[in-house]
This record gives structure tokens, C-alpha cells and sequence, in this order.
């Protein structure tokens, strides 16, 4: 083994004995993530030392009002859901909310019949190419980890049944990176499985079809929604020729997973699975919105998609529940009704 290779795997075990201790190594997070040496420890340790007491109210909370891991559907769950739900919660409260349990329970054998047949051999190479640009940061999907906590063969797995049963839209880029994380957060591929063909057929429905007319016009509503509550900045953006398209796409598409910070994405999807994809907006605005002067002081287009493009590392943003907190006050009121119809009138410009 070469030096390289064993100290990567000198990583993986301390990473794996310090989660049965409790303890996070200083140069991994406790996702697998490896700290680069520009890393703001100072940063962290606030965060740490803030969001701490928050974690331990959830669980508390959580323990108190979930008997039995059993997820209600109510207005008080839509209010935790945005409040974070804690990690050991996510996997079951994630497939109850988007009802992915109920379609895994209903065919209980599909992924693994799914795993037995022959995929097609183009959706293959670009599925086996995309494993090794997947997190390579991270020590689970890095190409020098042939351990058994590799997670590169269950991402392919789940890929691979995920372009069977939709082949329509095979293999998005893109899909790669939210399995990846799911994998790592759920650490159940047929779970995680179920969890993306919810969010491929019904939360974000057509956003991965290959014409990406859904996501266009996602976009381009995003457009709306700044025009609607920030015109100064809408009109400013228009003036100097950014399209939308150039700002959210890898927002959308990854759904901010290898965008934002891995805490931060989490709690998104905490309350994505329970309200759906106009989070994703609601986060996308906000964005925007914490920028609007650094964005209306721009002179031309580059500078402008810079500034947006590079809003996700805000120290606002690592702050994941300040964050979420100022994700639901500064978009205000975000009636699925206006916005359904505002969707529905991107579309059709689309079209």
C-alpha cells in the first residue's frame, strides 16, 4: 500500500472509531468531509458552540413528541421539519414525509430486480464516470478507499436502478451528488433509492428530464419572485444580461448539495420533503436577497453571476439554522397557490 493510500485509510478508520466515541477528527467532519487547510477552525467552534444547544432542544423535543419514530402529518411536524430534524430521526422522518416508505413497502422487491437487469451500456460509462467526481473530498466515495465503507458501489447501484426504472430520463448529472449525500446521511441505499424516485417523479417532477424544461422554467421563476419582492435588483440583473439559467442550475439540480454546507443542505432537505420544491426557491431568493448591494453595485455580467454564484459561502449560510430561520422571514409570504400559477405561466414561455 502506498503512503498516499495509507494515510487515507489511517483517516477512515480514526473517522470511524471517533463516531462510535463521539468524537470528530480535526482534519475530517463528522459526513466524511475532509478539512482543507484553509479551513476557519475559529469558525467552526462558533458554530459548534451555538448550534449545539439547538441540537440538543431538537432531540429532546423530538423524543418527546415522535414516540415510536412514528412521523404525523400536521402543521406542528411542518413547523419541526423547519426548526431541523435531528440526524437520528432524518432517514425515518425523510421517508415518511415524502412517502417514499409507503412505495418501498408497496414493492418490496423492486430495487434488488432492478439490480439484476442490463443497463444501458452509454448510461453506464456516464454513471461510472460521475462516481469518481463524486464528493472525491470526502473519505467514503474516494477513489483510495477500498474499505468497506467505500459507498462508490452503492451510489452506482442506486444510480443504475434509478435509470431502469425511469428511462426516460436514464442518468442527470447532477443526481449524483444528492444520492451521494443521501447515502451518506440515510445509509441505506434501497432507501435512498426510493427517496430519489420520490424526488424525480413527484417533488421535483421533471427537473432531470433531458429537454430541462422544468428546470428552466423553475429558473426563470426565480426570476419572477425577485422581480415580485426585490424590482431594483431584478431590473438591475436584466440590465446587465444575466439569465437566470447561469444562476441556479447547479442550485436546483443538486439541490445546493456540493454548493452549501453539508449541515445546511441537510436541514433544506429537512423541510423540502415535507413542503416540496418551493424551499428551493425560498433559499435561492434569500440568497439573492443577502447580496442585493453587493449585486445592484456590480458594472457588468461576470461580476454579477460571481457574487451570486458565490453567495452559498456567506457566514450566514454556515450557520444552518440562523440560516433556515431568515430562509422563512425574508421571502415572507409564499403562497403555493401564486406560485403554482406563476410556474405554470413559466412553462408555457418555455414551451
Amino acid at each position: 500500500m502506498n503512503e498516499g493510500r495509507r494515510k487515507r485509510h489511517d483517516v477512515i478508520d480514526n473517522t470511524i472509531k471517533a463516531k462510535k466515541s463521539n468524537q470528530i477528527p480535526s482534519k475530517v467532519d463528522g459526513y466524511g468531509f475532509e478539512r482543507s487547510d484553509s479551513f476557519d477552525y475559529g469558525l467552526n467552534s462558533e458554530f459548534v458552540s451555538t448550534y449545539k444547544p439547538i441540537l440538543e432542544r431538537r432531540n429532546k423535543r423530538w423524543n418527546d413528541s415522535v414516540p415510536n419514530s412514528k412521523v404525523p402529518h400536521n402543521r406542528k411536524m411542518k413547523r419541526f421539519c423547519r426548526k431541523g430534524i435531528p440526524n437520528e430521526y432524518r432517514a425515518t422522518a425523510w421517508m415518511s414525509l415524502s412517502k417514499a416508505d409507503k412505495y418501498m413497502k408497496t414493492n418490496p422487491s423492486l430495487y434488488q430486480e432492478l439490480q439484476s437487469q442490463t443497463l444501458d451500456l452509454k448510461v453506464e460509462e456516464s454513471i461510472k464516470l460521475d462516481l469518481h467526481r463524486t464528493f472525491p473530498e470526502n473519505i467514503y466515495f474516494s477513489d483510495t478507499n477500498d474499505t468497506e465503507s467505500s459507498l462508490q458501489v452503492p451510489l452506482y447501484n442506486v444510480l443504475k436502478a434509478l435509470a431502469i426504472k425511469n428511462n426516460k430520463i436514464a442518468y442527470c448529472q447532477g443526481m449524483n451528488f444528492v444520492a451521494g449525500l443521501l447515502l451518506i446521511t440515510v445509509k441505506n441505499q434501497e432507501k435512498v433509492f426510493w427517496l430519489m424516485d420520490t424526488l424525480m417523479n413527484e417533488i421535483l417532477p421533471d427537473f432531470y428530464n433531458p429537454d430541462m424544461k422544468a428546470l428552466k422554467a423553475e429558473q426563470e421563476l426565480l426570476g419572477q419572485i425577485v422581480s415580485w419582492k426585490l424590482p431594483e435588483v431584478h431590473r438591475h440583473l436584466v440590465s446587465l444580461g444575466v439569465p437566470w439559467m447561469l444562476i441556479g442550475t447547479k442550485w436546483f439540480i443538486c439541490m445546493y448539495a456540493d454548493v452549501a454546507p453539508v449541515e445546511t443542505v441537510l436541514r433544506i432537505w429537512d423541510s423540502l420533503f415535507y413542503e416540496g420544491s418551493k424551499i428551493l426557491l425560498r433559499v435561492a431568493f434569500t440568497l439573492i436577497s443577502m447580496n442585493s448591494d453587493k449585486i445592484l453595485a456590480c458594472k457588468d455580467f461576470p461580476e454579477a453571476v460571481h457574487i451570486i454564484q458565490s453567495s452559498v459561502k456567506h457566514p450566514l449560510v454556515k450557520h444552518c439554522h440562523s440560516f433556515m430561520e431568515l430562509i422563512f422571514k425574508e421571502t415572507g409570504s409564499f403562497p403555493r397557490s401564486e406560485i403554482t400559477k406563476m410556474r405554470k405561466s413559466c412553462i408555457e414561455k418555455i414551451t
